[in-house]
């Protein structure tokens, strides 16, 4: 059986290199802008795994008198560095927004203030193009002394919140809402694919952000992607409970580990009575 071809093949190639010259854009305006400070690159191009999708993400630092007028000024700006076809966001008071371009790459641009900004695992690997005073380059190795932990109240946020998509999974498919309850199955295998990053001392995604767990920049473990393969389901009811009580497994066992890691007690039994109402 034939894979499938897209239409839009050629296209496709061509998109590092338009990114690129988007990024040379981004390079001549903002480095002959004296009101800014500094810009880099987060995601793949700081990490220096980009593919041939890969998207942007810009993050500029003005000064703290500009900060107001460059954001009320983020569309009009992006449009300086390529032909926009839409932007995601519609307001106008928010730090950032996301330019989507016509050759098909996206730049998510964000504004900050030097304040905005201290050390974290996040600013690990950022490529820094414009560093005024050297200031962003002192932030990032202060962040790369730093080890990622989860701290109890993301322990917390992310059990809740897998108990209650486990809780509302089991309702949906009772009642025939299967759009709902596969909407909420797939959040269970996010959560447990943040579990797993935590685990490993590694900074999960913003709950909700698939990026990165599967493929080839994936840093799950091999098994850890076939289980997730493994947790595929259809519109059955049968199906969407079996799945449900294969994460469950798993979910007790990173549930374990990370109690011990975190140092806190492990109550099995109010767990036990969580997942049993519905599994």
């Amino acid at each position: 059986m034939c894979g499938f071809v897209s239409k839009h093949g050629e296209r496709d190639l061509e998109l590092p290199n338009n990114r690129n010259k988007l990024l040379d854009a981004i390079a001549s305006d903002l480095l002959s802008d004296g009101n800014v400070l500094s810009f880099f690159y987060g995601g793949s191009i700081g990490n220096e795994n980009t593919n041939i999708f890969s998207d942007i993400d810009l993050r500029i630092v003005v000064k703290p008198h500009k900060i107001n007028k460059y954001i009320a000024n983020k569309q009009m700006r992006a449009k300086n560095w390529g032909n926009v076809l839409y932007f995601e966001d519609s307001d106008p008071s928010s730090i950032y927004t996301v330019a989507h371009y016509d050759c098909f790459v996206k730049v998510d641009i964000f504004y900050f203030t030097l304040d905005d900004i201290q050390p974290s695992p996040w600013l690990q690997n950022i490529k820094i193009i414009k560093d005024t005073n050297e200031v962003m380059r002192a932030i990032q190795r202060q962040s790369m002394e730093m080890t990622y932990k989860p701290t109890i109240a993301e322990f917390e946020a992310w059990r809740t919140k897998f108990f209650a998509y486990l809780h509302e999974a089991y309702r949906k498919a009772m009642t025939k809402e299967y759009y709902y309850a596969l909407d909420c199955i797939d959040t269970l295998r996010l959560s447990m694919s943040t579990a797993w990053y935590m685990a490993s001392g590694i900074q999960p995604n913003t709950f909700g952000d698939w990026s990165k767990y599967e493929g080839d920049r994936s840093r799950l473990k091999d098994w850890q992607k076939s289980l997730l393969e493994s947790w595929e389901c259809g519109r059955e009811t049968i199906e969407m409970m079996s799945v449900m009580r294969s994460i469950v497994l798993e979910f007790k066992k990173v549930h374990d580990t990370l109690c011990e890691l975190l140092e806190i007690e492990n109550d099995s039994e109010r767990v036990n009575e969580i997942v049993n109402m519905v599994i």
